[in-house]
């Protein structure tokens, strides 16, 4: 094990580890270019939102949940993770969305080491694939989920707001 997973324990948030994961999510949705490129298409409705959609996966874990890596109470990386049932897998999959890490954290094997124990944990609940999205010019993520094992769907994922 490295010493950066084995200072870090990485857990489904939980009521106390919330106004962390709030923090970390937060920083990346209101910093990140590439989200804020397409956050007007998301519908991003700001930290408010985020908040509540923090209580419903604590209100309503059969959705999905946070994964969140932690040191002592200092919660420094976040990833967001709801369950789907994929047709052609005939089972569970999970959307990931919101891979992050503090920023003064980065570059450290945190934001790997937490998705290396979610895949471990997620394989407990019978999920067999991970989806995730991933703005086409971020050079660094793409690299990222490539080293843990993603490839590209020649895909491209669209929304629609049903407002």
């Amino acid at each position: 094990m490295s010493t950066v997973a084995a200072e870090l324990v990485c857990e489904a948030m939980t009521a106390a580890s919330l106004p962390g994961a709030l923090a970390v999510l937060t920083e990346f949705l209101t910093d990140d270019a590439h989200y804020l490129a397409s956050s007007d298409v998301y519908g991003d409705a700001g930290p408010g939102a985020t908040m509540a959609a923090l209580r419903l996966f604590l209100e309503r874990p059969e959705l999905g949940l946070v994964y969140v890596a932690r040191r002592g109470d200092d919660v420094i990386a976040a990833c967001v993770a709801c369950y789907a049932i994929s047709t052609s897998r005939g089972g569970l999959v999970i959307k990931l969305d919101d891979v992050s890490v503090k920023r003064a954290h980065t570059g450290h094997g945190i934001g790997g080491a937490m998705l290396e124990a979610l895949k471990v944990f997620l394989r407990t609940q019978g999920v067999s694939r991970i989806d995730c999205g991933c703005h086409r010019d971020n050079m660094g993520a793409w690299r990222f989920y490539e080293r843990h094992g993603f490839r590209p769907l020649h895909e491209e994922r669209i929304a629609c707001l049903l407002v």
